[in-house]
């Protein structure tokens, strides 16, 4: 099983990370990409169990990130997670549309990100 946490932001990715290693222990792999460029290559290379994205980013923002996995490549089966600082319904509706499984803004409490990442595996 793999996540893929991607956020252009290094100390976010770090949190996430240092989030979910107790999860390595269950054979769990966690992959990192810095934009949605590497992302979306790790995505269609990798095809992780679950994405936690960043929508703001540099390259591709998460957005066109999710609807390339999801519609263009038709990665159904990858749960992904938008990320945001923004909390407005424009973007929640915009985050439905281009096949988001959930959203989650920022910040966000490491505990919600850990449960919902063994709820997404079953662990």
């Amino acid at each position: 099983m793999k996540i893929l946490i991607v956020d252009d932001e290094p100390h976010l990715r770090t949190l996430i990370q240092q989030t979910l290693e107790e999860l390595e222990d269950e054979g769990v792999e966690l992959l990192t990409a810095s934009n949605g460029e590497e992302a979306l290559q790790s995505i269609q290379s990798e095809e992780p169990n679950l994405v936690f994205l960043d929508v703001m980013m540099p390259k591709k923002n998460g957005f066109d990130v999710c609807n390339a996995a999801k519609n263009e490549l038709g990665l159904s089966h990858v749960h992904i997670v938008l990320l945001t600082a923004k909390g407005q319904e424009f973007d929640k509706q915009r985050g439905q549309e281009v096949g988001a499984d959930l959203y989650m803004t920022k910040p966000f409490d490491p505990e919600a990100i850990l449960a919902k990442a063994r709820a997404v595996l079953g662990l």
